[in-house]
């Protein structure tokens, strides 16, 4: 029964794990790279009246050119909300509009930057490792208090560590590697 709970423990660490590595890639690719992208603008939200909302709730984003982004709001009344958020996030573009939408010029990255960028994608990827880390660690927890109530050996317990530190290898490997190649994407020029 111990080894039944024990592969348990560890097929759902593996899961989160899984899923922290997902989450860090979707928030790598709102890092900018030089292309104008819908994605860029994900991470933005807008007070809608007294709201926090994400910006793709409240327009439809687009990118009719390659160095374009158009953001077409359902309420007209938002525009001055929209470009407000835009302004004050991190991405560093600047919003115009027509009163009709709010179009954003990507400019070409210069080298600092693209510095400042790889900066923002590692401090993502560290967020990205901490979270596997607590996986690992409530999953440590887990196994320990298995043992303590008798329901685990000391020898599962230490093979179950030794497959989730395994696990945890991996997964922060995996980060790494997605990492290494944003970092490619966002310094070429």
């Amino acid at each position: 029964m111990a080894e039944n709970v024990i592969d348990e423990l560890l097929e759902d660490a593996k899961e989160r794990m899984h899923k922290s590595v997902e989450s860090a890639q979707q928030e790598f690719s709102t890092v900018r790279t030089g292309r104008a992208s819908p994605s860029l603008l994900d991470r933005i939200v807008v007070d809608y009246y007294g709201a926090m909302t994400p910006l793709n709730q409240l327009s439809t984003i687009s990118a009719p050119e390659a160095r374009l982004l158009s953001v077409q709001p359902y309420d007209k009344s938002s525009i001055k909300a929209i470009e407000k958020a835009i302004n004050e996030s991190d991405i560093g573009l600047t919003p115009s509009n027509d009163g009709n939408v709010v179009r954003l010029v990507v400019p070409e990255l210069t080298e600092e930057r693209r510095k400042d960028l790889v900066k923002v994608v590692r401090n993502l990827a560290e967020e990205g490792r901490v979270a596997i880390r607590n996986v690992r660690r409530d999953t440590m927890q887990h196994l320990r208090e298995l043992k303590s109530e008798g329901e685990a050996s000391s020898d599962d317990e230490h093979r179950a560590e030794v497959e989730l530190q395994k696990l945890t290898d991996s997964r922060v490997g995996e980060l790494d590697g997605v990492l290494k190649i944003k970092e490619e994407e966002i310094l070429a020029v």
